[in-house]
């Protein structure tokens, strides 16, 4: 369920933000709830237990060393809710 939330922000961080969700079609709303989506998963993942399953699955992967996360997480959600 959404919510409408009010917030006071500089506008020049506003238009910033604005043309970047512009630029990659996708809603400031969309843009915001993601990254907030991000920062929680990222507390979240910090304070897990020691050998909860996100622990012991962590590493298992090898990525590229210039893989960016961001951008790719970025493209699939644009490529999901175009």
């Amino acid at each position: 369920m959404n919510t409408k939330l009010t917030l006071n922000i500089n506008k020049e961080i506003i238009r910033r933000a604005k043309d970047y969700a512009k630029e990659h079609n996708i809603s400031l709303s969309f843009l915001i709830e993601n990254y907030l989506q991000k920062i929680i998963s990222d507390y979240t993942s910090e304070v897990a237990p020691k050998g909860s399953i996100v622990k012991e699955l962590s590493g298992i992967i090898k990525l590229d060393s210039d893989f960016n996360y961001q951008e790719d997480h970025m493209d699939y959600l644009t490529k999901k809710y175009k």
